[in-house]
């Protein structure tokens, strides 16, 4: 399966309110049903938003599947009742430490992966409520491979390399991602597509929190730049259909990869 179809849920959150957010979640899932999605990726901390300083209220263990109580196994009956698989970062608690974590579950609502997010946003105070994750995480898409990655890791692009390296063919991102800084998140997103040659999938939330308002522009991009669908700033639900085949085609043509000096440069 070459052809992939994602959806990217670009919601308007509001900020500790879980119930609000799950029902605007189902509302986007229905929808993405019928357009026949394979995937739905949903924006960073969509079932809390930023209520960092009562985090410790929203975050609670993973769950393998929807069997069990919790944010998690909530998501994990999305992925089941609709049949089809989703991902986006949630809160979670483990041995007395609070990450912003994403997960992945397949559209009978397992887990596949988890991914800690690795960069801490200073300017928003993340590392004084949040521990930063340690490692990497890829997971299956179809019968290909993708990253995980946080809006604020979008900077660092020695991630996004790895993951190329690594054998990856897409990146999926979850962010929350404000205003003024809106259009480095346009053209990050495109950069980080080019210089891997790869799709990237990429989820923001639109609206404002705490006096922060949040720019939208959700997209897929394939591996020349090219955003195959891309929302601005109102919550709606973006589709697009991926050839993920096309990046062993074009890393073939501009072997970028294969041209690397690592000896010169590391």
């Amino acid at each position: 399966m070459s052809e992939y179809t994602v959806s990217l849920a670009q919601m308007d959150l509001h900020i500790g309110d879980p119930e609000y957010n799950f029902a605007l979640a189902e509302r986007f899932m229905q929808e993405a049903v019928r357009r026949q999605s394979d995937l739905v990726v949903f924006p960073e901390l969509w079932h809390s938003a930023y209520a960092l300083a009562q985090a410790r209220q929203f975050a609670c263990a993973i769950a393998a599947g929807p069997s069990t109580q919790g944010s998690f196994a909530r998501f994990a009956g999305l992925a089941q009742i609709y049949r089809t698989a989703v991902a986006g970062s949630l809160l979670e608690e483990a041995a007395g430490h609070i990450y912003n974590t994403m997960v992945l579950y397949d559209a009978q609502g397992q887990l596949q992966a988890h991914y800690r997010k690795l960069h801490l946003v200073p300017m928003l105070d993340e590392p004084r409520y949040l521990q930063a994750g340690d490692s990497l995480q890829q997971v299956r898409v179809g019968p290909h491979q993708a990253g995980l990655a946080i809006c604020y890791d979008l900077r660092f692009p020695e991630m996004f390399r790895r993951y190329a390296l690594e054998g990856c063919q897409c990146i999926l991102l979850s962010a929350e991602w404000p205003h003024p800084r809106g259009e480095h998140w346009r053209i990050l997103l495109r950069t980080r597509a080019i210089e891997n040659q790869c799709f990237v999938f990429a989820c923001n939330r639109v609206g404002a929190s705490d006096g922060i308002s949040f720019c939208g522009n959700s997209a897929v991009i394939d591996p020349w730049g090219n955003a195959l669908v891309e929302g601005q700033e109102e919550e709606g639900l973006f589709t697009a259909t991926c050839d993920l085949n096309r990046v062993a085609e074009i890393r073939a043509n501009i072997p970028v990869l294969q041209g690397r000096r690592p000896d010169i440069y590391g």
